[in-house]
């Protein structure tokens, strides 16, 4: 027992590492300490931020606050760790170690913060210059950036461990172009997405068509392909190069959306009736809240043609919704009315007919004869 106590009391005096226990207790007692109670000093420093930022506007401090919450829960115990080493006498190997892991911690915080300020950023350099930067090309730097700040993290933390990384981008250099012969249709792709958004074709929700190649509603861009929905709700995703070098209809683009029939009515109706039909489309149109005036949209309503079977009415105008929903349910409405139109004017719609004439029979044929198909009814 005696030994026993005496190896404690030099182990109490002595410490671990040229520290004594009183100070490895008292690091220790931090370091727990901190881990507990980091999420309330993270909020304590972010309290101190707002109030010293009252200048700032709430929306951009409440950001920056948001961004830097969790990374400050990660660092406080990394500090702590730090000044803890400090005050160790650690071996020359073990303290190498332990600072550059230390190191490759904080920076791992240092940039997580600044992985959350990417949107914040973005948002701000768009308020400064002014520019409508649409939320395709927005998304798409914001993901550059992302990236762009994970490989600089990476790079850091490669070099506090010694790691050169000159050589490496040099192979990268020589490899990529080797890379590049077999990724032709990756750039291909790529520089396609970029041009889409520059020329803003569609955007994100618009319902497109590309002939030959799909139809239904963008989801989302990619670097190398473009993801539509169909409408029967099946994925298609397309290169980028197929809707940038080819011809694509943006339906969600029409300031309004059209309608353009013609109607036949019968060759028996009077001229009475064809302006009485004719003038009634018309008042409708221009009565209704539906369609858009004929100041300022092309608007027709004429006897257009004389057909085969009809004599047609040329209709051509344009509704103010472009909502596929809404513009079926005003097409209703005003075939209902024209048809009352039609049918109120003692005319009738034309149906495609042909007359035959017969100038001259056989020689032998009686002048009336019962067709074949018809029953013979006795006297």
């Amino acid at each position: 027992m005696g030994e026993i106590m005496a190896f404690l009391n030099q182990l109490w005096n002595e410490g671990v590492f040229g520290a004594s226990m009183t100070e490895l207790s008292v690091g220790l007692g931090i370091f727990v300490t901190v881990v507990i109670f980091r999420g309330m000093l993270a909020r304590i420093v972010m309290y101190i931020m707002r109030r010293a930022g009252k200048k700032i506007q709430a929306d951009s401090l409440e950001r920056i606050a948001n961004a830097m919450h969790e990374p400050l829960r990660f660092l406080f115990p990394v500090i702590v760790l730090f000044l803890f080493k400090e005050i160790l006498v650690l071996p020359g190997p073990v303290n190498a170690f332990t600072e550059q892991l230390l190191r490759s911690l904080f920076v791992v915080g240092v940039f997580w913060f600044v992985y959350g300020l990417v949107d914040f950023l973005i948002d701000l350099v768009r308020d400064i210059s002014r520019s409508g930067i649409s939320e395709e090309v927005d998304h798409w730097l914001c993901r550059s950036l992302r990236i762009f700040v994970v490989l600089v993290a990476g790079a850091t933390i490669l070099e506090i461990w010694g790691v050169a990384i000159a050589p490496i981008l040099a192979g990268l250099g020589i490899g990529g172009v080797a890379v590049a012969l077999g990724a032709q249709d990756l750039f291909k792709n790529l520089i396609g997405g970029a041009a889409i958004l520059v020329e803003k074709r569609f955007g994100i929700g618009d319902w497109i068509k590309v002939e030959g190649v799909v139809e239904g509603t963008v989801e989302r861009i990619g670097y190398r392909s473009t993801l539509v929905r169909k409408f029967d709700l099946a994925p298609a995703y397309v290169p980028n190069h197929q809707l940038s070098d080819t011809g694509v209809v943006n339906y969600s683009a029409m300031l309004k959306r059209r309608i353009y029939w013609k109607i036949g009515l019968s060759y028996s109706s009077s001229i009475a009736q064809l302006r009485e039909v004719r003038d009634g489309i018309e008042a409708y149109i221009t009565s209704s809240d539906a369609f858009e005036s004929a100041d300022k949209v092309s608007m027709f309503v004429r006897i257009d043609n004389f057909s085969d079977s009809s004599i047609d009415i040329l209709v051509y105008c344009f509704t103010k919704t472009t909502k596929w929903g809404e513009w079926l349910e005003i097409k209703e409405a005003f075939m209902y009315h024209i048809k009352d139109l039609v049918e109120g004017a003692g005319t009738s719609f034309a149906f495609p007919s042909r007359s035959i004439y017969v100038e001259s029979l056989p020689h032998g044929t009686p002048a009336k004869f019962e067709s074949p198909l018809q029953p013979k009814v006795d006297p």
